[in-house]
This record gives structure tokens, sequence and C-alpha cells, in this order.
């Protein structure tokens, strides 16, 4: 924890000294009774001032905390602010300045404390876009009760928070894997992967085939569970986010640029549950790679990628021209672009003729404000067998896209009581360092 710098006291006005200076001039040039009442009022409220304002540089230290896992786009954030006062004299008002950067949230606030007192109140915001921030620091204005001289206290102790995108269930979308996907080509099936034998069961996730549903496992659990066979073929996942500005449609969250990064995530997370060693490959501003894995750890550190992705000037063919010593074949190669340009379109068939098989997730311009029709290149991925997905604003648009973190369930029994059936999984105050 940084050592916060000394409090700064400061005269707010020149005033009253130069009155001082003037009455002691006349008491000296005019003795009178009248300068000296003068003189000791106003020296005395000069000296009461100075000794009120060093009682709360003294006394006042504030302290900030925060709990709840927020680190998701929709996730709620919620701080509580201590502010004690050890000192003899009140602060009669105070002001907490936030210098946070998180979009659409502030913590600043006036308020005040008494002498040997405590104060405390909580703050509550939700995180609505993905990206770096810093919580904090935070400053504290206060004065004495004539206002005087001022106080500036610094805290500035401050969390980084990475704020991740969400991640959506994705029914419509469905990626080839020596099988099937989106609109494009349907490949039959091996012998093997139809004749292999049930080894256990898991829970259903969307975009699963329904006829790979373990009915009595289902029945009897009250929720779909589906089979997982011996030796099932499980492709490596590559998924190419385009991020190229100068194709991009729309603003902030209604952009492909941010449908763009749900859509990774949400393909991410389902690859990984599904089995599939999932990697990430952006040309954004920086050249983001990351090798397929199947580690725990691989879809927080896709997030996290996601996280700070941003637009850059490398265009797709580029990226797809290097990929190709790479991707190995059999892998599954999932582009994700806005990008309604042809020119990409020969990098991605000869990544084809090498073995890997693409999935092609092609914004519809028009659903974001754009213009361009995409069923130009749909009929060219028809054309070449190239399965493909137009993906409209409206897909992301869902309230699965809001955080739930930070928020509580309650079920209401029989007699009324009140029952959480769901609880935040982060509850305990943490402080701010």
């Amino acid at each position: 924890m940084e050592n916060p710098p000394p409090p700064t006291i400061r005269l707010r006005s020149r005033l009253w000294p130069a009155l001082a200076v003037l009455l002691f001039v006349l008491q000296v040039l005019w003795p009178d009774k009248t300068w000296t009442a003068l003189l000791g009022i106003l020296g005395g409220g000069w000296l009461l001032a100075w000794l009120w304002v060093r009682s709360l540089a003294r006394g006042l230290s504030i302290e900030r905390e925060m709990r709840y896992g927020w680190t998701q786009v929709g996730d709620r954030l919620e701080e509580r602010f201590t502010i004690s006062n050890t000192g003899w004299a009140p602060a009669v008002w105070l002001e907490v300045r936030d210098h946070s950067n998180l979009p659409h949230y502030t913590a600043s606030r006036v308020t005040g404390v008494g002498a040997e007192d405590i104060t405390q109140w909580r703050t509550e915001g939700v995180c609505t876009r993905r990206g770096l921030y810093t919580l904090g620091p935070t400053t504290l204005h206060c004065s004495d009760p004539i206002g005087l001289y001022s106080l500036e206290m610094h805290l500035p102790d401050s969390a980084i928070l990475l704020v991740l995108p969400p991640v959506l269930p994705l029914p419509a979308i469905e990626v080839a894997s020596g099988g099937r996907a989106g609109e494009g080509s349907r490949h039959r099936r091996s012998a093997l992967e139809r004749t292999v034998s049930v080894q256990t069961v898991r829970e259903y996730i969307e975009g699963d085939p329904l006829k790979a549903i373990h009915w009595p496992t289902s029945a009897r659990r009250g929720s779909l569970y589906v089979r997982q066979f011996e030796q099932m073929p499980s492709s490596d996942w590559w998924i190419f986010l385009d991020l190229n500005a100068s194709v991009q449609i729309g603003e902030d969250d209604r952009s492909t640029e941010e449908h763009g990064v749900v859509l990774a995530a949400s393909l991410a997370d389902r690859g990984l549950r599904q089995g599939h060693a999932v990697g990430l490959v952006t040309c954004g501003r920086e050249l983001t790679w990351i090798p397929p894995r199947r580690s725990p750890t691989q879809l927080m550190d896709i997030l996290r990628a996601l996280a700070l992705a941003s637009r850059g000037e490398r265009p797709l063919e580029d990226l797809l021209d290097q990929a190709r010593k790479s991707i190995r074949r059999g892998a599954s190669l999932v582009l994700i672009t806005p990008d309604l340009r042809p020119g990409w379109v020969g990098a991605l068939l000869q990544l084809s003729r090498l073995g890997v098989i693409p999935t092609v997730l092609l914004f519809d311009p028009a659903s974001f404000g754009g213009q361009g029709n995409a069923r130009g290149l749909s009929d060219l991925f028809q054309e070449h067998g190239l399965s493909h997905t137009i993906v409209t604003a409206d897909l992301l648009d869902r309230p699965e896209r809001r955080g739930r973190e930070g928020e509580w369930e309650w079920r209401i029994t029989g007699p009324g009581k009140a029952v959480p059936v769901r609880r935040p999984l982060q509850v305990e105050w943490r402080r701010v360092r």
C-alpha cells in the first residue's frame, strides 16, 4: 500500500490577513478600544480557524473497500467508504472526489463527520464496458467553518480493474469440426464417430445435437444430459477475430467490434466445455496469438486478451497468410469478421486446401446501421463449400448479456419467509490497495 502524502493546508483568502494588518496599524497610529476589540475578534477567529483545520488534518482518515466478483460486463460493483475523525473539531462539510475511470460510475459525494466520530456509506454501479480501468485514487476536501483555510487529503490507494467481456449461449451457431456448421456444406461423419460406444454423460450445452441426448439420464435428473463417446475426435478450434478498423461498423456496444468480442468469448467458452482445445488470434492494434489448449486457465487467458483488444490497421488476408504455417491439418478455424471485401477469401481457401476446416461468421452490415449486403459473400461461400453463418446485431442483444454477479435471488416460502436461492460469489469486503 502506497504511503499517502501529507495533508495540504491552504489559506483561501488574503482579505482576512489584510484586515488584521490594517487594524494593527490603526491601533498603533490611533489607539482606540474599537480597533482593539475588532483586532481581537479577527485574530481570535484566525487562530481558531487555524487550530480547527489542523485538528482535521491530524484526525481525518478515509478507507475504501469493495466486494463482489465484478470483473465481467454487467456485473455489479459495490464499494464502502469509511471516514474517521479522531480530532476535537468536527468536519462540517467534506467533499470526497473519486478519480476512478470506470465508465458510468462515480463515488464522489459531499458529506460531513462529527468530532471523534465515523461516517460510512456505500456506492453501487454496474460494469458496462470491457477494458482495463482504475478504481481510485480518492481526494478529500474540507475547510474550517468560516472557510478561511482549506484542507486537501489524497488517498493514493487504487485497484486495477479488468472488466472481461460477457459469455453467452449461442444456439444458432455451429462450428464445423469434420462435420457441419452454419449454412455451408455438410460432411459425412466418419464410421468411427458413428460406432463408438458411450463412455459417460454430461450436461447439455447449447449447440449440442439433439440426437446425442441421453433421455434416461435426463428424465432421472430432471435436466438434459448428452452422451460422451470414447475415441470421439475433438479438433482444435482457432478463433480468428478481425479487428481491422477500416471494416468495423457502429459505435460502442452496437458495433461489430464489441459484438465480435462477445461472439469470440462465447465460442471459446462453448468449445472448451465441449472438450476442444481452443485458441485465439486477433489482428487489432496489437497481434494476439494464443495457441489452442485445454488448460483450465485457457478461457481466462482468452477473456483477458479480448478485454484489452482494440481496433488496428492489419488486414485480415495478411493474418490468414501468416497462419498457414501454424494451423495443423484437421483443425477448425472460426473466422469472425464484418469485412465484405472478397480479397481475404482466397487466403481462407488456401487454408481449406491444406486441410483446415473453416467456419465463417460474417456480420450483416445492415443490422449495425451500415451499408452493403452479406449475401454476395454468402453465395461465394456456398460455391466453395465453406461453412458460414450471417450474424445480425440482434443475435447478441439478449438479456443474458447483462451479468448477474453481485445480485441476490430470493424465493418466498409458504409461510411468507424469504429464502436466498442465489447469492453473490464474494460478499466479504476487501480494501482497495
